[in-house]
């Protein structure tokens, strides 16, 4: 297979002189049945996180992501988890030059991210989550799977633990 080249972007620069340790993948690919355009990205044009101060210790950046418990029960699990990971990394790719983002993803923290992964019973539970968030500004992405035009799932982008714990408070913990 020949050599990827780096793409000029302001990720690529974010990235700097960041090098791929050996647990990270060299052959990455999007199916292409996938229509990346298609899902949508909920977020607030004025999100609650304004504050770019790095958290402490006890203020850890973590990313949470909602799984649908329904959809836990019907599907393959390793299809249930791929939703959430394309919500995961949506939700990061679309807010990649905020702060918080650039620091979750900072090559001396890639080994070491924090994400919370919760249930809701289904779809309904989901969209309210959705609302609740978009309404507080809490920036996040609602993975909707194409063809079926449904959501499965949805994922924030990274934020300090103090901001967004009191909206996933009541929420369980995926198991």
């Amino acid at each position: 297979m020949a050599a990827l080249a780096q793409p000029a972007c302001s990720f690529t620069t974010f990235l700097g002189c960041f090098r791929p340790s050996p647990r990270s993948f060299s052959n990455i690919r999007v199916h292409p049945s996938r229509n990346l355009s298609t899902s949508m990205s909920l977020q607030s044009s004025e999100p609650v996180a304004n504050k770019t101060d790095p958290p402490t210790d006890d203020d850890v950046l973590l990313q949470y992501v909602v799984l649908r418990r329904d959809l836990i029960d019907k599907w393959p699990l390793g299809s249930v988890v791929t939703q959430g990971c394309h919500a995961s990394v949506s939700a990061i790719w679309s807010h990649k030059d905020d702060p918080h983002t650039l620091q979750y993803c900072n090559p001396d923290n890639i080994d070491s991210m924090h994400k919370v992964t919760l249930e809701v019973k289904g779809e309904t539970q989901i969209l309210n989550l959705s609302e609740k968030l978009l309404a507080a500004g809490i920036a996040h992405k609602l993975w909707i799977e194409q063809p079926e035009n449904f959501p499965t799932c949805l994922a924030t982008k990274p934020y300090p633990k103090s901001m967004v714990s009191p909206f996933f408070k009541k929420l369980k913990l995926c198991k």
